[in-house]
């Protein structure tokens, strides 16, 4: 049984300047961020906007998981590949406008079942549904 509320705690240390890293922290694990080239930074390390396409990326994988896991439905693999477009809102502020899932999923025991699966964890996944980005896919199954 999953008891709310969960906390999930992360830090982050930099030092002045857009073109330095800083080191981000979250469940014990470390990586480098930068300011991506796109913003005039120096790249080279996950961007904020990298963390945001991912969060939403796994957001699916995960529910999908554990979906599939509950419905019993089996499969070999589960790809995605995801484009995040960040454009301007109507006020001219930069935002997350849109992300597009490709899916792919081979070897499943029940196709109607992984479609439904698919649209389910669309509609449900907590990070996916907690965002105003417009989120589209596409779904090839194999």
């Amino acid at each position: 049984m999953i008891t709310y509320p969960i906390i999930f705690e992360g830090s982050a240390e930099a030092s002045q300047g857009m073109k330095t890293n800083w080191e981000v922290e979250a469940s014990g694990f470390k990586e480098m961020c930068a300011v991506p080239v796109e913003f005039e930074g120096q790249g080279g390390s996950f961007s904020p906007e990298d963390f945001f396409l991912l969060a939403l990326e796994n957001c699916f994988v995960a529910t999908f998981k554990v979906f599939s896991e509950y419905s019993k439905l089996t499969f070999e693999k589960l790809k995605i590949n995801s484009k995040l477009v960040v454009d301007k809102d109507p006020a001219g502020s930069p935002m997350m406008s849109k992300i597009d899932f490709d899916i792919t999923l081979t070897g499943v025991s029940d196709e109607k079942r992984a479609l439904l699966l698919v649209k389910k964890t669309l509609e449900n996944g907590f990070i996916l549904r907690s965002v105003k980005t417009e989120i589209t896919h596409t779904i090839n199954i194999n």
